[in-house]
């Protein structure tokens, strides 16, 4: 699905330098990498801060912690998501509100969100999915009138930019109370282990993260609020402040290949590509397309014999998982993202692709659909 050995052959030079200046440095934890790689990623987000953190799953907690939500609070958030999004709001003790997604874009249904408020809702988390943002717009002017906090759950969409009705443009993550992000390998910004960020325009919010990501204190030993151990070591750092040059070229090639699956896959009636929302752009952290009148289980299975990875995100919603099941919804709450789970399917998508390698998939693919 994704080829990191090629990309990092690609870029060793400056990547083995950049692992070797961290190692000399011998501040492996705190080192002077990482708040460079935290400068120069807020410069190139637009953003005031960027506070980095050991995981995408860590990211979204302390965000949470660092707003306030108490045990009970409401957080409203589609189904459709990796269950991180959905577990962190368990593990603080609130209380997850699922709603739809666009049938278009797969983000979380901007027209379904108000329905879902109550007297306890304090927050949304919209899901930036597969590479491009949700209809922040709508969300922010939801949550201006409901006095609600936005968290943007951006693992999936970093370098993404949103388009406001006036012309104005940000960077996912950038647009509500927080952002979050994840450096896993296979994110389009990705390190080599484990990594996260959060990002935010509120000094005060930037301050309380630091605290809550570094045991509760601002300064040593100086513990004033409950926290949690959770940073980006040195070496990640510096590996990421290389990519992070590549980023926008990483897009590049992402949309190359998704021009080549379009234009290779146009008018396969038994195929739903991708779609552009006109309010951003794709970033393609996944090429998902939606499939109607074939076994989507068998087309994976096919694949794989001849040697074609594919994934399924997601394929059981996170509101039917058992961890997450309750009363109010079952088998039925949700009608689209449960077709989502049983149809779509993702075809390897990356930034060091070769002509001949994606025509062999194409041509697989276009076979085992129709077969």
């Amino acid at each position: 699905m994704v080829d990191l050995a090629t990309q990092y052959h690609r870029l060793k030079p400056e990547i083995d330098k950049a692992i070797q200046s961290a190692i000399d440095s011998s501040q492996f934890i705190k080192g002077p990498h990482v708040k460079v790689f935290e400068d120069n990623l807020a410069a190139y987000l637009g953003v005031k801060h960027v506070i980095s953190c050991a995981n995408g799953t860590d990211a979204l907690q302390i965000a949470l912690m660092a707003l306030g939500l108490q045990p009970g609070d409401e957080v409203i958030t589609p189904s459709h998501t990796y269950v991180a999004t959905v577990e962190v709001i368990a593990l603080l003790r609130l209380k997850p509100v699922f709603v739809e997604v666009n049938a278009d874009t797969y983000t979380i249904d901007v027209a379904e969100i108000e329905k879902a408020i109550s007297p306890k809702t304090k927050a949304i988390v919209p899901v930036h999915l597969y590479g491009q943002c949700a209809d922040m717009e709508t969300i922010l002017d939801i949550a201006s009138k409901h006095k609600l906090f936005v968290v943007e759950d951006n693992a999936q969409a970093i370098g993404a930019e949103y388009t406001f009705s006036n012309g104005q443009k940000a960077k996912s993550g950038t647009m509500g109370n927080i952002g979050t992000t994840s450096f896993f390998p296979s994110k389009n910004l990705g390190c080599y282990g484990d990594g996260g960020a959060l990002f935010t325009n509120d000094d005060a919010l930037a301050k309380t993260i630091r605290m809550v990501a570094n045991h509760g204190q601002s300064v040593t030993y100086v513990h004033d609020i409950v926290g949690v151990n959770s940073r980006l070591d040195t070496i990640q750092a510096a590996i990421l402040d290389v990519k992070l040059k590549q980023l926008n070229d990483f897009a590049a090639r992402r949309n190359a290949v998704a021009d080549f699956y379009d234009k290779a896959f146009a008018g396969q009636s038994k195929m739903k590509l991708p779609f552009r929302a006109p309010y951003t752009n794709h970033v393609f952290h996944q090429y998902t397309i939606r499939l109607s009148g074939v076994n989507r289980d068998e087309v994976k299975k096919k694949l794989l014999e001849k040697g074609i990875p594919s994934m399924i995100y997601y394929p059981i919603p996170v509101h039917l998982q058992n961890a997450y099941r309750s009363a109010e919804y079952k088998e039925g709450s949700f009608p689209l993202t449960e077709s989502l789970s049983e149809t779509i399917i993702s075809i390897p998508i990356h930034t060091e692709f070769e002509q001949e390698q994606l025509r062999y998939i194409a041509d697989n693919f276009i076979s085992i659909v129709n077969s």
